[in-house]
């Protein structure tokens, strides 16, 4: 079985995403992650985000061995880090040199020691519309750009980063602006996605919902 969770920044589909894949045991893929990673991958090396040539050439030479190596830089999660990610994930070039390691996933999948999985849920903003567009299930999580900042800004002080709130505001709208109107898989629901929006609910009351979707299916 293969089940899509897409949706903006901070909406909670990451904690939907992992916490389903504990319950039915499948694997869990962040496409996200490898954003992240070409992102962050430039700025250590000093290198300007925006040059999709430079992007691209980071994208092509991205190894999963690499993306988990570079996952553990404190930086990898970062308000910043998200950014970087949302820059270079615009452009085409990098989205088709990391699309096939994305689709493979979905026919091959695995779990994070190696073992083989009996299906697979993908985390991201385009799995259900472009990376996995035949996918058994669809959702689509969203939540308002206020509930989200607060989240995100949580999380950001949890982990000892002191970023203003109006800034990690100014990010998440900022963000959501560039990933609707990108030419290339601009963020959107897939016609047959299930949307959940969790402004006002909690984990819990999101995953019974999830689970009632999948359990029927």
């Amino acid at each position: 079985m293969i089940i899509t969770i897409d949706g903006p920044a901070s909406a909670g589909k990451g904690t939907l995403a992992s916490t389903l894949a504990d319950i039915y045991k499948l694997a869990y893929f962040d496409t996200g992650m490898v954003y992240r990673a070409v992102g962050l991958d430039l700025r250590l090396k000093g290198q300007d985000i925006n040059n999709e040539t430079l992007a691209e050439s980071s994208a092509k030479s991205l190894t999963f061995a690499k993306m988990m190596e570079l996952s553990k830089n404190k930086e990898f999660r970062s308000s910043e880090g998200g950014v970087a990610a949302s820059v270079v994930s615009a452009f085409p070039k990098v989205r088709a040199a990391l699309l096939k390691m994305q689709q493979d996933f979905a026919k091959n999948p695995t779990f994070a020691n190696g073992t083989p999985a009996q299906g697979a849920i993908y985390d991201g903003r385009d799995t259900g519309t472009v990376v996995c567009p035949n996918a058994d299930i669809k959702f689509f999580i969203t939540a308002s750009s206020e509930v989200r900042a607060q989240r995100r800004f949580k999380e950001l002080q949890e982990k000892g980063m002191d970023t203003p709130y109006e800034k990690v505001l100014a990010d998440i709208i900022a963000r959501d602006e560039r990933d609707s109107k990108r030419s290339t898989a601009p963020l959107k629901p897939a016609d047959d996605a299930i949307i959940i929006d969790t402004s006002d609910l909690g984990i819990e009351e999101v995953v019974a919902k999830a689970r009632e979707i999948i359990d029927n299916h």
